[in-house]
């Protein structure tokens, strides 16, 4: 490993070498590996692992008795190499964020019993005090901005964040958003996360000035499920190159603003958007009888989606962040040879 300049950030050696050489790096969040996730084998199968084009490396990281928190964090950076990218999984240990985790560290991580949540604000307070955390989508960026010798541009994440439902009573908009505007990189996602008012959260990336460019889709996608109109995206691109050259266009002409590739879930896996909304509002029915509010809203809305779905939404989760992975190395691939 090689210290960067910023003391409290470490740049691994091989992604500071494919930075330094013009090959493709993706970078990859741990908030899903730190917060969120089952800390305890999957109770079934994966489906998406027995897709006939899955990597045999992505396979083997869901071993019969590996944790499903640590699993995804190993099986993203496999499905990132199997595409010919090198992966940089974000993350803070004791003090210093890691720009490219080991297999060891991303199971030092996701064993710490307190690694905090950190988004971009919490992440140098979370250095001053020598703590331990994974990164959300807001946190990654500022990570992929601090990159040296350049910043990393190919960011592979779930769902974003964005504005909450019920904002008119209390305003709740993720940070997510305006990091995503002001990072100059590629966010690879499957739209915003469904739980959310998802059409507020078009609108205002569409205020940010965020581009939406849907792969081989013409709607923003809803996570776990397919889009619809009306929530449309703003160009469609047909493969990953196309999604390269889009990119390629945006960042020369309107350098250091950010952009999303909106890529639905693997159809085969995804779940149909009424079963989610109808578990969704369950949720928020139950959040107004126990008086629940702010942070606490979302683990009971996520809580009522896995009950709905029989325990599928965890699985349909997993499918899109490797699907993520695996396009965003594509792009960054396609990216690099132009």
């Amino acid at each position: 490993m090689h210290a960067s300049r910023n003391p409290f950030v470490r740049v691994a050696l091989e992604v500071e070498s494919a930075l330094a050489e013009g090959r493709p790096v993706v970078a990859l969040e741990t908030a899903a590996v730190t917060h969120g996730l089952p800390r305890a084998p999957l109770a079934r199968a994966l489906p998406c692992l027995a897709d006939d084009d899955m990597p045999e490396s992505v396979r083997e990281c869901f071993g019969a008795s590996a944790p499903v928190h640590a699993a995804l964090g190993h099986a993203q950076a496999a499905a990132v190499r199997a595409e010919g990218a090198v992966p940089a999984s974000v993350g803070m240990l004791r003090g210093e964020l890691v720009i490219g985790l080991t297999a060891d560290e991303l199971d030092e991580l996701a064993t710490s019993g307190d690694a905090a949540k950190m988004s971009a604000r919490d992440i140098p307070l979370v250095a001053a005090r020598g703590g331990s955390g994974g990164t959300t989508v807001a946190g990654t960026l500022l990570a992929c901005a601090l990159a040296r010798p350049r910043p990393i541009d190919i960011f592979a994440t779930g769902g974003i964040g964005g504005v909450h439902r019920g904002f008119a009573v209390m305003p709740d908009v993720s940070a997510d958003l305006r990091a995503i505007r002001e990072t100059g990189t590629l966010v690879v996602t499957a739209g915003a996360k469904s739980i959310l008012d998802l059409a507020a959260t078009v609108e205002a990336l569409d205020t940010l000035g965020v581009p939406l460019v849907g792969l081989g889709t013409r709607w923003f996608p809803r996570f776990l499920s397919e889009g619809c109109a009306p929530l449309a995206v703003n160009a469609v691109a047909a493969d990953p190159t196309d999604a390269a050259r889009l990119f390629g266009a945006h960042a020369a002409m309107r350098p250091g603003a950010g952009m999303l590739l909106c890529v639905p879930p693997p159809e085969r896996h995804a779940l149909p958007a009424a079963v989610m909304e109808r578990a969704i509002e369950a949720g928020l029915r139950t959040c107004e009888e126990r008086g629940v509010r702010g942070p606490e809203v979302t683990p009971v809305l996520l809580g009522a989606v896995a009950e709905a779905t029989g325990g599928a939404s965890l699985e349909t989760n997993l499918a899109v962040l490797i699907s993520n992975a695996r396009i965003a190395a594509r792009v960054a691939v396609a990216r690099c040879a132009t």
